[in-house]
């Protein structure tokens, strides 16, 4: 099949969020002065190694926000922001945490998540995260259509559980990804070493 985006889909849900799969979960946290704020965001990903840099999108708007939703306007106030990884253990507190709660909510304790302070910024960090990475803001870029956001942010600290490291390696039990349709997600725990050819 072919379609151009511009017409819409023929299908019962968008395959775009399906196809280009999986997502790491960057499970966002930020502070401001209208409080501690979490939130998930899939289109999220690092982006350069030295010095580090991620970014994550947030898409759509929420009434009481600018045009925009809880975690751009506070890291736009803030300057900074958190971005924690998310394992099968933290499933169900990351999906209860992506509710559409009144500006001022704090997530974590909304959804009975565990927080800690970050040691380079002034922010919260999920405290059972198998990995947090502490980042100050570079950029905030407007993207096409309403609402539509890209965060790219510099990493200043990085947190990693002490059970998640293995003979020197980030190795956490499992890395939780988003698969786009409805709700689908999964749970990576099979991996395989492949190293780069020499040539």
């Amino acid at each position: 099949m072919f379609y151009r985006t511009s017409d819409g889909h023929p299908l019962a849900h968008n395959p775009f969020n399906s196809i280009v799969a999986p997502r790491p979960i960057g499970w966002i946290s930020t502070r401001s002065a209208m409080g501690d704020n979490l939130a998930p965001y899939s289109f999220f990903n690092a982006v350069a190694y030295t010095p580090p840099q991620v970014m994550f999108s947030s898409t759509g708007v929420k009434p009481d926000r600018d045009g925009t939703k809880d975690s751009v306007s506070q890291l736009r106030e803030a300057g900074v922001f958190c971005a924690n990884l998310v394992t099968y253990a933290l499933k169900d507190q990351m999906n209860a945490s992506c509710a559409n709660y009144p500006a001022g909510t704090d997530e974590f304790a909304e959804c009975g998540i565990e927080k800690a302070e970050c040691e380079t910024i002034d922010c919260p960090r999920v405290a059972a995260a198998p990995a947090s990475l502490e980042c100050r803001v570079v950029q905030v870029i407007k993207l096409l259509g309403e609402g539509n956001y890209l965060v790219h942010g510099e990493v200043t600290g990085i947190h990693i559980a002490d059970d998640c490291l293995k003979d020197g390696l980030y190795s956490p039990p499992d890395r939780l990804v988003r698969l786009g349709n409805r709700g689908d997600y999964a749970a990576v725990s099979e991996t395989f070493e492949m190293l780069r050819p020499k040539l």
